[in-house]
């Protein structure tokens, strides 16, 4: 029964001039904090979106949306805002997360399964990902479409448009605040002017969604045994409540094996030992990296006769992220992504096989090696998950029929997300869940020696070969500079590098990046310049987009050995 509100569902028109800077990337628009509490800011940006979904012909008058993000400063606040402006926009239906949270990964799977599925035509995810949060840090808002996935770049492109054009924005001022507290339904106002909020149980559907995937009752055993522990930390981003909830509830974990599980709005701030930074790396996962014996280079620590866990994860602020370790053992993640693909027949959800894989371009060549050895169709993109989505929904009638199906599909990047096609965004619970399932299979008779997250990735180099790996950020630089040296370097392409010799690497191939989506036939340039080696080596420099200030410059560096 659901608890009735009254309200004056008045749509008030607020006049507003546009701001500069309201680009959505691939990731949403980005800001300062402070940016985002300025009067009007979001305001003029959630608007922005209703209209361009409006001129897309999306139905969102007499809809449902979702609304969530990963708790860090300015969430509750920005939710109430986006639920008065749904209302004014002509929203029926408002799905929320309990106390605003909601996943990256589970806002996919709310969207895709929740109330028989494909419910809403969209939801708003609040989130600056793995960037610090803080009234004096970083904020964030993207919009996933009805598939569940980020908005595709025709959209964001009309985002943009009427961000650069408004002039007023609609909000029901008279909606009174919403008890975010405990999941609820709410009836807003009377009659037909009456409104639906629910907030609903964070984590329900996404559980849900994963028990689909995997065999938590073999994955319980492997938690049962006398020679297993593990610790996942949340780094007090929204996977807490996740992690609490599958580790500890389902699957018999004791709390201990959750780290820093409680939520909070500033990452724990620059008092804790990841500095706020909710990023799960060597560098930032300080607490886990040392409990599982290393140091931030990935090296062995001398423990002091400490007991190491077997198994070890961290995830970022917004739950899409993962890192992988054993005991006193570092996986990247390029080397996780393929040896998720390699073990493919241990996860129940690719019980008939895959039909496709997938890595950003930057990602390691170790993907390939495997789906080429195996026989599965593989595809290089850009750095973006909407890219993997169109591969994933190739073949659906209603987005692109008559194209090949590539599902059950794997696919990740380097920057620590990896997923599947059971949402439309990367999923660290799923990515944790894999390696565990993996874990369960390899040591499903208790009698046996315990086989290790090394000894499986070991396993794999010897059939393999290794894709050594590194990656450099050069954050915060002068854009223009930056845009001049990768004009610079392509230039040099032009004028010829392919038999060019550095330190005895001859250079085979020498480009600027450019990916055709065999899907909806969509062309994407100046995605990276590479320098590809004979011997399969790279060299990578790529301008990125997720920062809020200056540029990025990353540059990645892979050097192969053969088995």
């Amino acid at each position: 029964m659901a608890a009735q509100l009254a309200a004056d569902m008045k749509s008030e028109a607020v006049a507003t001039t546009p701001f500069d800077g309201q680009k959505p990337g691939t990731s949403g628009l980005r800001k300062k904090t402070r940016e985002f509490m300025k009067e009007h800011y979001l305001e003029n940006f959630v608007q922005s979106v209703f209209n361009a979904l409006l001129e897309a012909n999306v139905p969102v008058a007499g809809g449902t949306l979702a609304v969530g993000g990963d708790g860090r400063f300015h969430n509750k606040v920005a939710c109430q805002t986006i639920i008065k402006m749904a209302v004014a926009n002509g929203v029926k239906k408002i799905w929320v997360g309990k106390d605003g949270l909601l996943s990256t990964p589970a806002m996919s799977a709310v969207i895709r399964t929740r109330a028989g599925g494909f419910v809403p035509f969209g939801g708003f995810i609040l989130s600056a990902s793995h960037n610090p949060g803080g009234i004096d840090e970083d904020f964030g808002i993207k919009f996933n479409g009805e598939n569940g996935g980020p908005a595709p770049e025709k959209v964001t492109d009309l985002v943009y448009k009427h961000t650069t054009q408004i002039s007023e924005y609609k909000i029901a001022k008279g909606v009174p605040e919403i008890d975010l507290t405990t999941a609820a339904k709410f009836m807003v106002g009377e009659g037909d002017a009456a409104v639906e909020v629910e907030v609903i149980d964070s984590t329900e559907d996404h559980v849900n969604l994963l028990k689909q995937c995997f065999d938590f009752e073999m994955i319980k055993k492997l938690a049962a045994r006398p020679d297993f522990s593990m610790v996942y930390d949340s780094m007090h981003g929204v996977q807490g409540p996740y992690a609490r909830k599958v580790m500890c509830e389902e699957l018999g974990l004791p709390e201990s094996s959750c780290l820093n599980a409680v939520p909070k709005e500033d990452f724990g701030g620059a008092a804790s030992p990841s500095h706020g930074h909710a990023d799960p790396n060597l560098t930032h996962a300080v607490e886990l990296v040392k409990i599982m014996g290393l140091n931030a280079k990935g090296e062995k620590i001398d423990v002091g006769g400490a007991t190491v866990p077997c198994f070890g994860a961290a995830a970022d602020g917004d739950a899409d992220r993962n890192m992988i370790l054993g005991r006193q053992f570092f996986v990247s993640p390029s080397d996780s992504l393929a040896l998720l693909v390699s073990n493919a027949a241990c996860i129940p959800q690719f019980k008939d096989g895959l039909k496709g894989v997938a890595r950003s371009m930057p990602t390691s060549g170790a993907l390939e090696r495997v789906a080429t050895a195996n026989n599965i169709p593989f595809f290089e993109t850009p750095t973006g998950w909407k890219f993997f989505g169109n591969l994933m929904d190739s073949g659906n009638e209603k987005y692109f029929p008559g194209k090949p199906v590539y599902t059950p599909f794997i696919c990740g990047e380097e920057s620590f997300g990896t997923g599947s096609d059971h949402v439309r965004e990367k999923d660290g619970l799923w990515a944790v869940l894999a390696w565990m399932q993996i874990l369960a299979v390899r040591n499903s008779d208790p009698a046996l020696p315990f086989v290790s997250v090394e000894e499986i990735a070991s396993e794999h180099w010897r059939v393999y070969g290794r894709n050594y790996y590194a990656r450099y950020d050069y954050e915060g630089v002068d854009k223009a500079a930056a845009e001049k040296m990768m004009a610079d370097m392509g230039k040099s392409i032009e004028d010829g590098m392919v038999g060019k010799e550095f330190g005895g690497f001859k250079i085979k191939v020498a480009d600027i990046f450019q990916y055709e989506d065999p899907i909806d036939g969509s062309i994407s340039k100046n995605q990276g310049v590479r320098w590809m080696f004979e011997d399969g080596s790279r060299v990578i420099f790529r301008l990125s987009g997720t920062g809020v200030a200056g540029a990025t410059v990353r540059v990645y560096l892979e050097k192969y050995a053969g088995p």
